[in-house]
């Protein structure tokens, strides 16, 4: 099983919508694949047409039960999509509670990773999406992981957004046993724009061969996609959005 997680301290980056389209394109290849939403947010529970105001489980039960001291169990928590061989670990709001509950407790930022090591022989892929904030959920979605991918819009705002991400990923790799391959993922890039073209060289220059060497383009399909709770690629699977997240899932298989 492999486990990816796609985190950025900045917002609207395209976080979200790179878990959905690498989850759907690794699902119509007959991987069975889980997506974990780590976000009090909840995009991702909700772009699947969960209500995460209305569940009563979630990932946050999970975290609950560590704390109550009742075990971890992530099975009985994992929903259906209507897509065969894509499953959901929901969020819920109560999520962004968890740093004040667990501020004291030692292992807190395991628990992710020991819940997925009893789903390895069900699943062949997890996708975990992160919130833009360090605390407690972010950790575990690092520590969780066996490379990281990191989408940085191309506008120099995100810019500054990647430097604090990569500070913060070199202070949790201090604790970690192991190294943690990453790649950063250039997304919504308009070759129109001055900004978009400026920021893309900005990025290839300035972090080399951590810098995915294609990009995600702006298209229109993947706002489509989401009004109906699609991936992109079973919503129209000629899109130039498709075919530039296939062209990063070859890319990332081939670093296995």
């Amino acid at each position: 099983m492999k486990v990816w997680t796609v985190t950025n301290q900045k917002g609207g980056v395209g976080k979200t919508t790179s878990a959905v389209s690498l989850a759907g394109l690794l699902s119509s290849m007959g991987f069975n694949t889980l997506v974990v939403d780590l976000d009090p947010h909840a995009s991702l529970t909700t772009y699947f047409r969960y209500d995460p105001d209305e569940l009563e489980t979630s990932v946050y039960t999970l975290f609950q039960s560590v704390v109550q001291g009742t075990g971890s169990n992530p099975e009985p928590l994992i929903r259906d999509t209507k897509f065969e061989g894509l499953k959901l670990l929901p969020s819920v709001t109560a999520l962004a509670t968890l740093d004040r509950q667990a501020s004291n407790m030692d292992g807190m930022g395991l628990i992710l990773l020991t819940a997925l090591k009893k789903l390895e022989d069900q699943f062949d892929y997890v996708i975990i999406d992160t919130p833009p904030l360090l605390g407690v959920l972010m950790v575990n979605a690092l520590a969780a992981c066996e490379h990281l991918i990191i989408p940085v819009q191309t506008e120099f705002l995100a810019l500054k957004g990647l430097e604090r991400m990569l500070r913060t990923l070199e202070m949790i790799l201090k604790a970690r046993k192991k190294p943690l391959e990453y790649t950063v993922v250039p997304t919504m890039f308009d070759r129109r724009t001055k900004s978009s073209v400026d920021s893309l060289r900005v990025l290839r220059d300035r972090y080399g061969k951590y810098v995915w060497q294609s990009m995600i383009p702006v298209d229109t399909k993947f706002r489509d996609a989401s009004r109906v709770g699609d991936p992109i690629s079973f919503y129209d699977p000629n899109t130039k959005g498709v075919r530039a997240y296939d062209a990063l899932l070859t890319y990332l298989r081939e670093m296995e």
